[in-house]
């Protein structure tokens, strides 16, 4: 902690709607990140360009947050939360409708880019919460807020989806523009007043989160850990839109967001995952999802048999993906806020960068894999992503070096 930094500002309580409101706004934020997902061929049709191009629309969206989370939430640690978090998603609102009277390829990648970048909301609300409740209760709320972030992220893939299909691409970007808007107002009123944590210059705000990830061998843990597991649920999602549409199953994009639907059950498992947290600690909640991803990659090989059986498998094995991807999530972020107290939008900053670049990652090599090898070659990247946080979750916990 630098010498000018306030005192940390410990918990004082939230009660139980105020964490509910917060998950809701974690869902319909992080929704903007993952509808475009579901909109690829219908972009592709609707611009008169390839599928494998119209996907970049959701890679550069992913870029994007993952700038904009190194670039912005820093700043949680150094400003007032609540303004900042309201001119954020002005911005994310101006931005989708933008996006959605997109003449052409180029603005449409513009309009994404700054999307990804001002979407950042839920990872200022999550360190926010961490401040504000009583260590004993971190795990339970953070597992809500997480919930909220599912949901948003299941439903945006039906938004998209069924939107899209019924009224055309563009519907989506207009409606979440409308939406954000809204969420800005609600926000602005029911989020509490806290005061910074540090005092630093913005400079110093990013140099300290590098230093974390230098430094801090449980937070390089927790990157490790969902850089792996999340590049492989991002492959598959990418992946999973041209797999439906192409000649295997030959179905609209209204089926992705029905399948998106069946991964609803993580909704109610990362609460419980937030309860496990607090009481068995996050290394063994990590161990769970990592054979659980592994499991789903297995399953998820079936999906390219087509027809009943095939569908069947591609709703379970994405089931048990997503649950592996959002209960890790609850875990490795109650583990890296329980590190610094001062410093939780900088060590969420260093985690969820890495977090979404490994998703970015996982979505451009999953529409490789795709294009050159088809659904058995995405299969096999989800799991050597599994194994390699498999390898992770073996390695013993080393305490952390203090950070100066």
């Amino acid at each position: 902690m630098s010498r000018n930094d306030p005192p940390a500002p410990g918990p004082t309580g939230i009660g139980r709607r105020l964490p509910l409101i917060m998950a809701l706004a974690c869902g319909v934020s992080v929704a903007n990140i993952y509808f475009p997902q579901a909109l690829t061929p219908l972009i592709a049709d609707g611009l008169g360009i390839a599928p494998a191009t119209a996907a970049v629309v959701a890679t550069v969206t992913q870029l994007g947050y993952a700038a904009g989370i190194f670039l912005l939430v820093p700043l949680g640690d150094r400003l007032p939360r609540r303004p900042l978090i309201t001119g954020l998603l002005t911005v994310t609102g101006l931005a989708l409708l933008a996006a959605g009277l997109a003449p052409a390829t180029g603005p449409l990648l513009a309009a994404g880019t700054v999307v990804g970048v001002a979407t950042v909301v839920p990872q200022l609300l999550l360190p926010m919460a961490a401040g504000l409740v009583e260590p004993d209760r971190r795990g339970s709320v953070l597992g809500t807020l997480q919930a909220g972030l599912i949901g948003g992220i299941l439903l945006a893939r039906t938004f998209g989806g069924v939107l899209g299909e019924h009224l055309g691409w563009r519907a989506p970007y207009l409606i979440a523009a409308a939406l954000t808007g809204l969420l800005a107002v609600v926000l602005g009123s029911a989020l509490p007043v806290t005061a910074p944590a540090v005092r630093d210059r913005y400079p110093a705000l990013l140099a300290g989160t590098l230093r974390m990830l230098r430094d801090e061998k449980e937070l390089r843990r927790s990157v490790y850990f969902q850089v792996t597991l999340f590049g492989g649920f991002s492959a598959a999602w990418t992946a999973l839109a041209l797999l439906i549409t192409g000649p295997r199953y030959g179905m609209g994009t209204q089926a992705v967001g029905l399948l998106a639907l069946i991964g609803a059950g993580s909704m109610f498992c990362a609460p419980a995952a937030g309860r496990w947290v607090d009481r068995l600690g996050a290394d063994r909640v990590n161990l769970w999802c990592v054979l659980a991803a592994l499991a789903a990659a297995v399953v998820l090989t079936a999906g390219s048999l087509g027809g009943a059986v095939g569908l069947m498998a591609l709703a379970a094995g994405l089931l048990l993906l997503d649950v592996a991807v959002q209960c890790g999530q609850v875990a490795n972020q109650a583990r890296i806020f329980a590190l610094r107290p001062d410093a939780r939008s900088r060590l969420n900053t260093g985690y969820m960068t890495c977090s979404f670049l490994g998703g970015s990652a996982g979505s451009w090599l999953g529409t490789r894999a795709w294009v050159q090898l088809g659904w058995g070659a995405v299969c096999a990247l989800i799991a050597l992503a599994a194994l390699l946080a498999l390898a992770t979750s073996r390695r013993p916990a080393v305490p952390s070096a203090p950070v100066s």
